[in-house]
């Protein structure tokens, strides 16, 4: 019996000490990889023009796509030069951080999209922590209020995107602009932002779900009544298919819900979507998701780098609130996706991939756009993810 318990501190303490040394060579690379995207960055911003925001770029013929302030990623660009900087110091990166939020500003007051969150909290919501100035609260308050104007409380949602007169369009995205609402209330003391939130998020969690915890992308709600009249698909694959991005943004979505709410029900519902994607049998085993978990050429289909690096960004969030069994799957696989997307094929040599940091994403096949090329938002939620584990204690 003595001989066994020393097996098992022998083999604990081996564990533990090659958990450790894994954690110190990762941190190493994740810190070597926000050196270098301080470096693409500086050939992104060297070829942007001056009122324009990064949209994608073609590998294969050298072209950008831009696009201006209203495009939905038009944040994701300043959020990732501050996140850059946060690590790095390096003050191209705020100086131009700085100049791109002054174009990005007039959007506080843009109530056609759903996506100020997207827009204006990983903006203006990192330069607040990160760089803050006086008239950043003033910004996100209005970006708020222009948010809230698409609420309708017969549908209990905020509209995603205006269509038909009878229509109510909402779609699974719509959870990553919540977290401007839950700021809003905390720093006005107004309660209507905090509960357009929480019933954009219950009635989301009412109607966008599958038994499975897989998530449909679009809603169709009659506009009158609020009834339920459509659950369909725009850039998955079929209605009743699982869309990966899509599923990445509900984990992140509801596991944001129990941070601000600390009501159970949202950790549930959270715990449950990353039960679907860490458990599904169309997962690589590198963890970089097809674009959709239904995609008919599987294991030939596009891989969307995007997907995981939301995803990854997401579960160190989770693991912190999970229990302890939970916790180390949730970091395990947030740490295998962070290392996969630091290398080859997913990592951009320097000075290519126009200055992106990220290959392998996928905006949206059906409608053949952004389709095996870098978008702004794998940036963004790759650095984020980063920023979280060297942060992990």
């Amino acid at each position: 019996m003595k001989n066994l318990r020393l097996i098992l501190i022998y083999t604990l303490t081996f564990l533990t000490t090659q958990s450790f040394a894994q954690s110190a060579q990762n941190k190493k690379l994740f810190k070597q990889a926000f050196a270098e995207a301080a470096a693409q960055y500086k050939v992104l911003a060297q070829n942007l023009p001056a009122d324009k925001f990064p949209k994608t770029y073609f590998p294969k013929t050298d072209k950008y796509e831009w696009s201006g302030s209203g495009w939905w990623c038009s944040g994701f660009y300043p959020g990732s030069l501050l996140y850059i900087y946060e690590q790095t110091k390096d003050q191209a990166t705020l100086t131009e951080a700085n100049r791109i939020l002054k174009v990005l500003e007039k959007e506080k007051f843009n109530t056609s999209t759903h996506d100020l969150g997207f827009m204006m909290f990983c903006s203006f919501g990192n330069a607040k922590d990160i760089d803050p100035k006086p008239e950043y609260k003033e910004i996100l308050i209005q970006s708020a209020k222009s948010l809230a104007s698409r609420f309708d409380p017969k549908v209990g949602c905020i509209k995603s995107w205006d269509s038909n007169k009878n229509e109510y369009l909402v779609i699974i995205d719509n959870m990553m602009n919540l977290e401007l609402l839950f700021w809003a209330t905390k720093i006005t003391g107004d309660s209507s932002y905090y509960k357009i939130a929480v019933t954009h998020a219950n009635t989301t969690m009412k109607n966008h779900f599958r038994p499975d915890y897989s998530s449909y992308h679009v809603i169709n709600y009659n506009a009158t009544t609020g009834e339920v009249q459509q659950k369909r698909t725009a850039q998955g694959f079929a209605d009743e298919s699982a869309w990966a991005r899509g599923q990445a943004w509900g984990l992140y979505g509801y596991t944001v819900m129990f941070r601000e709410t600390k009501n159970p029900i949202y950790l549930k519902q959270a715990q449950n979507i990353a039960k679907f994607i860490m458990s599904n049998p169309n997962m690589p085993a590198d963890k970089i998701p097809f674009w959709d978990y239904n995609a008919p050429n599987i294991p030939n289909a596009l891989r969307d780098a995007s997907a995981a690096s939301v995803t990854a960004s997401a579960l160190l969030e989770l693991a912190k609130y999970s229990t302890s069994k939970l916790n180390k799957a949730y970091f395990k696989e947030a740490e295998t996706i962070l290392v996969n997307l630091s290398k080859a094929p997913y990592h951009a040599a320097q000075g290519k991939n126009g200055g992106f940091i990220i290959e392998h994403c996928v905006g949206h096949i059906p409608q053949n756009t952004e389709i095996d090329v870098p978008l702004t938002y794998a940036d963004y939620y790759y650095l984020e993810g980063m920023k979280r584990y060297l942060a992990w204690k």
